[in-house]
Formats: C-alpha cells, sequence, structure tokens
C-alpha cells in the first residue's frame, strides 16, 4: 500500500479538474493504495463523492493570498508530506510546483506535475510559467492529457530522451450509457462555465448566422460564470435569446445529454475537455474548434462529428447545419460509442496506477 496525495486548488469546486481527480483518487483508493486529497484552500464540501477511505485537507481553511502566503504554503505542504509519509506526491494544476518543488527538497517522494491545460496557455500567469519550468526541471514525472501537449513539453524542454513526460487522457465519468441520441431532439447541448476561455461568445455569434434557418431547433447551454449577463445581452443583441436556453449549473447532467441531439464546443483553449467524454458515453456527435489540444484527440473529424478551424465562424455554422441535415448521423453516434471505449475509467485508472506505483519507495 503506498501513501499518494493530490495537491488541488479547491475540491469544493464543480469543474472538470475538479471532477477527474475525484475520478482517478476513487479508483486508486478502490485498489488499496491510502490517497489523501490536499487543498490549497477550502475542499471541506466536495462538489463530487470521494470514496470513503480518502483522507481530505486544506492548506488553508479560508481562501487567502498565495503569494502573501508563499512561505507559509511551501512549509505547510513540506509538513504534510512528512506528517504522512507520503510515497508519491501528484500536483493538479502546474502552477503549484512554484510550492511543491521548494517543499519537496531533500525529501523521499515521487513528485509528479500533473498539467490540465496545455503548454501554449498560461491562463495570464506568469507563475504558471515558472511552475512548469520548475516541473520540468525538477518533477520526477510530468502528465499531460494528450499527445499534442506532450510533444509541446518535449520540444520547449528537450525532455524527449529523458521520458519524463507521459500522456494519459483524462477518463470519461461515465460507463457507455443506454442511449440513442435523435436529431428529433432538436437540441444541441453545450457545457461549460460562462468565461472567456468556453467561448460562448462565438458560439452565440455562430449560431445567429443560421437560426433562422432551423426552426425549432435550441441551443441548451448548462453552466454558470462571470459572462453569463453578457452572453445573454449578446443573444439579445443577436436575435436569437429564444433558441438559446441557459440552463444554469447543474448537478445531475443525465436527463440533458439523453435531450440532446448532438454537443457543441467553442472554446478557444482546453486541456482534454471531460465534457466531450461525457457526451460521446452517451453516444453523442460533437462538433468543435480544432483548439491546439484536446477535441482532435476525441473527434475523428467527418467520422463521429466536425473538427473546425478556430475562430472560423462561418464554418463553425455550416458545420452545425451540416450536422442537423447529416444523412451518416446513426454512423456519427455508433463511433462516438466507439471512440468513448478508450477512455473508460478502467484502461485510464491502469496506466496512473503504473506512474504512481513507480520509483515512490
Amino acid at each position: 500500500m503506498k501513501n499518494i496525495c493530490f495537491l488541488i486548488g479547491d475540491l469544493n469546486h464543480s469543474g472538470g479538474t475538479e471532477r477527474v481527480t475525484t475520478l482517478i483518487a476513487n479508483k486508486l483508493a478502490e485498489q488499496g493504495d491510502q490517497i489523501y486529497i490536499l487543498s490549497l484552500s477550502h475542499g471541506n464540501k466536495p462538489f463530487f463523492e470521494l470514496h470513503p477511505n480518502i483522507l481530505n485537507n486544506a492548506l488553508f481553511h479560508e481562501k487567502v493570498s498565495m503569494r502573501r502566503n508563499f512561505f507559509e504554503a511551501i512549509k505547510k505542504i513540506r509538513k504534510f508530506i512528512l506528517d504522512h509519509n507520503i510515497d508519491t506526491f501528484v500536483v493538479v494544476d502546474s502552477i503549484s510546483c512554484v510550492f511543491t518543488v521548494p517543499a519537496c527538497i531533500g525529501l523521499k517522494v515521487k513528485h509528479i506535475c500533473w498539467e490540465h491545460f496545455n503548454l501554449k496557455v498560461n491562463l495570464g500567469s506568469r507563475f504558471r510559467d515558472v511552475g512548469r519550468w520548475l516541473a520540468a526541471k525538477y518533477c520526477d514525472q510530468i502528465i499531460t492529457l494528450t499527445e499534442r501537449d506532450k510533444t509541446f513539453w518535449d520540444a520547449k524542454y528537450h525532455l524527449k530522451a529523458s521520458g519524463k513526460v507521459v500522456a494519459i487522457p483524462n477518463p470519461s465519468p461515465y460507463e457507455l450509457q443506454d442511449n440513442l441520441p435523435s436529431l428529433d431532439e432538436k437540441t444541441i447541448l453545450c457545457v461549460g462555465r460562462l468565461t472567456h476561455q468556453k467561448g460562448f461568445d462565438l458560439l452565440i455569434s455562430a449560431w445567429a448566422k443560421i437560426a433562422s434557418q432551423l426552426p425549432g431547433w435550441k441551443v441548451v447551454i448548462v453552466g454558470n460564470g462571470e459572462d453569463e449577463q453578457k452572453l445573454k445581452l449578446l443573444a439579445e443583441q443577436h436575435q436569437v435569446s429564444d433558441s438559446i436556453i441557459f440552463a444554469g449549473q447543474q448537478k445531475n447532467m443525465d436527463k440533458f445529454y439523453r435531450q440532446a441531439s448532438f454537443f457543441c464546443m467553442s472554446s478557444r483553449f482546453e486541456g482534454l475537455p471531460m465534457v466531450l467524454l461525457e457526451a460521446q458515453s452517451y453516444g453523442l456527435p460533437i462538433v468543435a474548434f480544432d483548439c491546439d489540444t484536446g477535441p482532435a484527440e476525441i473527434i475523428d473529424n467527418g467520422e463521429n462529428g466536425y473538427l473546425v478551424k478556430s475562430f472560423d465562424l462561418d464554418y463553425f455554422s455550416i458545420n452545425l447545419k451540416d450536422m442537423i441535415f447529416n444523412q451518416k448521423y446513426k454512423n456519427f453516434v455508433h463511433r462516438s460509442f466507439e471512440t468513448a471505449k478508450k477512455f473508460r475509467i478502467q484502461e485510464i485508472s491502469k496506466k496512473w496506477c503504473n506512474i504512481v506505483g513507480e520509483g515512490s519507495e
């Protein structure tokens, strides 16, 4: 049995990072390892259900400035590793390596950086750039979500020969579902936080080009976020408010996937999007922008969905329309189910077992 700790921002959040961390941690706990999850702050009310044997902790009980508490965070992380005899320490999000690399100096712990975005995106934080440099230099292993992002890391930090970077995709949170999508539902489903990253403004603008040609069709957007009012105003300005439904944040997504004809993603950038894996487990074809990493590893263009050059709104709207009138729609559904099998938790957890089980004695 190994003591394995995942360091995450705040396990109370409901995003894809928190979901996939919970999935992997639960699976490792099922297999007998002692799992700890350590939030930088809060984390006392996890949004996703944890295995009962997982021990949940936090560095700070309230949200604090990590910049002002830089040295305190390092001290607390190091103490936690020593107090709990941690064998493998997994840093969820490369930015936190600015704390964990100093914290792990001189300790006999396997130090893993788990990148949840992609190397070309730093979300406006130079700390993330520093964290990645530290990870490349000092971590024992770096996990990327896609093979494409692995090539970015190998090239930038000259890591190919070391074999330090390993691509492990996110698992689908669901087994294959007993679901048969239909164009009769006339529903395009979109899921994600209402933020600049997710590109719902691009989706609304693309939809406005074709909405009047598609009577009865609806775009359902599930999620909340700081851009909600701005997006609703944009829908009004484009005169498509009647065909775009803002459904808010939902804990039970099953009914939304079952009522959808296909899935749409308009993100400006991604890591490996959990929602695409969820959508495929329900057999949903997908229309998505081909942003740097993520969609291209899930979508076979013209087989189980459409990949569109990023920011090409005209072509995006054309592909939405093509999916609605696609004569091969049933084939797309079949291929979506087939692709989903590659991302089952049973397959992904084997790769994680290999990673956390090596070199931590």
